[in-house]
């Protein structure tokens, strides 16, 4: 939205208490608007709750100072703008979220300061720079995991049945054998098998389930996943549970979403047993609402936010962009299917998963669109 149609929404409005059009809680980018004089907001569109991770309650009435701390050039282009050098200006500048949470940001983004005519009050709105960019390269991440996926598929397809005769080799072999000492080695082809048939049946898991769709509390999925790697974990691990209580209730699998979340949940865990050993490891489990989100290309009003964040050591630089492709993992011994199959899950409603690591914090990001349930024909 430009700033010009921006400032006739507020045109001839009380800065007291001015009038805030609906069109405005529609725009994609955060926008807040505060009183020039004193700089105490008066108004924050959902875009921006969700940016802020706040609600418009508790963020009315702060001061621009205490969303972006002292930012140099943000208080520069205020005070352009005030002093009625320029009706607007833009800018790229790196705003840097609220403190509080183990995962502070600092976020180079698009920002415009514009003055409303007759309403003394002040307009910022902002936007990733890294937005259109990311969006890119979460496509051709999807469409690079679905090649892998397919490719997957059809190897695990190739592999099962000269596998299961292999193993029946073996067996019929086994009983041939006239020295028991020798029964060792056929039972190495047999185990050996087996522990292929069962990476052979996670790859195609997935796709053999039919999806049981129903309306379900996440919060009551996430606490199922808590108390399954508190019960591995039972020391030196604590769990944080952040959650928006306010959330609706999700249309999915149910089975699915505790997997997936799980698979992360479980991965972090495993990550984090140095600090295990010291007590200081923590996995928070965050839900939120985001809204007028864009997820693979579709608009949606409304989805559910949910965050799987631990302070553990980071996923290692060299397989950060493939963590989602099978059998990369980056853990002696790991199958490297657990991203995947989360993957899979979440792309089942619709949604994505990303994933923000570096030394410290490690942040996945899953986002599921509110859908409404289908109605049979």
């Amino acid at each position: 939205m430009s700033a010009g149609l921006l400032r006739n929404s507020f045109k001839g409005a009380a800065s007291a208490a001015p009038f805030f059009p609906t069109l405005l809680d529609q725009m994609p980018n955060a926008l807040v608007v505060f009183e020039a004089k004193s700089q105490l907001l008066v108004y924050v569109n959902p875009a921006a709750e969700s940016a802020l991770d706040l609600s418009r309650k508790s963020l009315e009435g702060q001061s621009v100072r205490d969303l972006f701390g002292d930012n140099p050039p943000l208080n520069l282009m205020i005070a352009n703008v005030q002093l009625g050098q320029t009706s607007a200006q833009r800018q790229e500048m790196t705003l840097h979220s609220l403190p509080g949470s183990i995962h502070q940001e600092s976020i180079p983004a698009h920002v415009v300061v514009a003055m409303f005519d007759d309403a003394d009050l002040i307009m910022i709105e902002w936007f990733p720079i890294d937005q259109q960019l990311r969006s890119e390269r979460d496509e051709r991440v999807t469409q690079q995991v679905e090649a892998n996926k397919e490719l997957m598929r059809n190897l695990a397809h190739e592999i099962k049945n000269p596998l299961g005769g292999i193993r029946g080799a073996a067996q019929l072999l086994e009983f041939e054998l006239p020295e028991k000492g020798l029964k060792e080695y056929t039972q190495v082809i047999i185990k050996e098998s087996d522990r292929l048939q069962t990476l052979v049946d996670r790859l195609l898991a997935p796709h053999r389930k039919a999806h049981n769709m129903e309306l379900f509390n996440v919060h009551e999925a996430l606490e199922r996943v808590r108390s399954l790697v508190l019960a591995e974990f039972p020391k030196g691990l604590r769990i944080i549970r952040n959650y928006d209580t306010s959330l609706p209730d999700v249309l999915g699998d149910r089975e699915q979403l505790i997997q997936a979340v799980l698979n992360i949940a479980h991965n972090a865990a495993q990550a984090l047993s140095d600090e295990i050993d010291k007590g200081t490891a923590q996995i928070e489990l965050k839900t939120r609402v985001a809204r007028s989100v864009t997820i693979a290309k579709q608009r949606y009003k409304m989805a559910m936010d949910l965050h799987v964040i631990d302070n553990g050591p980071g996923i290692p630089a060299n397989i950060r962009e493939r963590i989602f492709f099978p059998l990369v993992s980056g853990r002696e011994g790991g199958s490297g299917l657990g991203l995947t199959l989360a993957q899979t899950f979440v792309q089942h409603h619709q949604g994505s998963i990303a994933c923000d690591s570096r030394p410290g914090c490690t942040n996945f990001h899953i986002q599921i669109p509110y859908r409404k349930r289908e109605k049979a024909s």
